[in-house]
């Protein structure tokens, strides 16, 4: 879309491309020998629910990643190894599409805008997408209270993103809660999308699975994807984990046996390598925090800028200037910045509104240089 919004059009300036969320900070040193030391796995077929140090690293991390008190770990918790958050959160849909057989107009819901993988999700599943706006009304994440009963009941999934793509909204553990309690008196499985979990400027984000656990003391219904492709600037090795309802992750890890890639042996070393190391995550954070405050001082006051609570994206309303479209096309021919239009990230909510519209995305993945000089070039172009 983007491609043919642009054709035939030259950069006003040297480009910079801050359209793909794709991390561009330096990969962790001991990654490749990790790998090389389990590379005689790469000869054997690997498990598909992983091996045991693997599943022990993600426990391990988990704990302590969030409070001790959450009793995260043991028989309480499923576990398996993915190629990536993407792919899991698209087969991930056909599992809890099964739990549902007799389901009339079977559904997913998802915020809106979303990540485009989760539509992908739905169409393929045979489920109706249910887009759930989450505008500057709503904090930016769908309104729970808002969500009406009858989608909820024959809803599958519930895919919620925390931090949020592309608005960088967190989730506060009783907007987590709430959403918990709904996907158990309505039956549906709630996938929280938790892949920029370890991005974030300030307070660290609270977790699907600590609170289930906490205020619960069960993880039913509730499921988290995890990646190291944002925590640790690897999104080449494609290898990421589901955790959560030990029933239905070993139900998911059946399907994913018939249909889904399996994660290289030397890959899931590598991952319980870099699940026990956090100096190089906190290296990267740290790098995100010297960009964020480079956009607080540049973009003051402008586009209803507010630093985000997480991810790596700003969320730019740029209404006063034209549509999502024109924006992005004067972006590039006066400035030479490349940028994402919101409404390409949302979809008319049938009340004939997308809430994409008007925005546009950013990201923050090119170096400190880089990208005060595309935020200069943003301000100086829509000044």
């Amino acid at each position: 879309m983007l491609a043919d919004l642009l054709d035939g059009l030259e950069p006003g300036k040297p480009a910079i491309d801050l359209t793909v969320g794709e991390p561009r900070h330096p990969m962790p040193g001991f990654v490749i020998e990790a790998m090389d030391e389990a590379r005689e796995g790469f000869a054997k077929y690997p498990p598909i629910r992983g091996n045991a140090e693997f599943r022990a690293a993600v426990a391990d991390w988990l704990g302590r990643r969030y409070p001790p008190a959450a009793g995260l770990g043991g028989d309480s918790l499923g576990i398996i190894p993915l190629s990536g958050t993407r792919e899991g959160l698209f087969f991930v849909a056909f599992s809890a599409r099964a739990r549902k057989p007799g389901a009339d107009r079977p559904a997913l819901l998802m915020p809106n805008p979303f990540y485009h993988a989760y539509a992908g999700a739905a169409q393929g599943a045979g489920l109706e997408p249910v887009y759930l706006n989450a505008g500057p009304d709503t904090g930016f994440l769908p309104e729970l209270d808002a969500i009406d009963p009858a989608d909820m009941e024959r809803a599958a999934a519930f895919f919620l993103c925390s931090p949020a793509n592309p608005q960088g909204a967190v989730a506060g553990s009783a907007y987590l809660q709430k959403a918990i309690e709904l996907a158990r008196q309505h039956d549906f499985i709630l996938v929280a999308d938790e892949c920029y979990s370890e991005v974030y400027t300030q307070a660290p984000p609270p977790g699907i699975l600590e609170v289930a656990q906490r205020e619960t003391g069960s993880l039913a219904n509730v499921v988290s994807m995890q990646s190291l492709s944002k925590r640790s600037n690897l999104p080449g090795l494609r290898v990421g984990f589901c955790a959560g309802d030990p029933a239905f992750v070993e139900a998911f890890a059946s399907f994913r046996n018939v249909v889904a890639p399996q994660v290289p042996l030397p890959v899931q070393h590598a991952c319980a390598r870099l699940l026990a190391e956090e100096s190089h995550v906190e290296a990267s954070r740290q790098l995100y925090r010297d960009k964020f405050d480079a956009a607080d001082r540049i973009l003051e006051g402008r586009f209803g800028y507010a630093r985000p609570g997480g991810g790596f994206f700003l969320w730019l309303d740029v209404s006063e200037h034209g549509s999502s479209e024109s924006v992005t096309t004067k972006l590039w021919q006066r400035a030479g910045v490349r940028v994402l239009p919101g409404n390409f990230l949302a979809r008319d909510d049938g009340n004939g509104m997308n809430p994409g519209e008007g925005f546009i995305r950013v990201a923050m993945v090119a170096d400190q240089e880089t990208t005060e000089d595309a935020l200069g070039r943003i301000v100086r172009t829509l000044n």
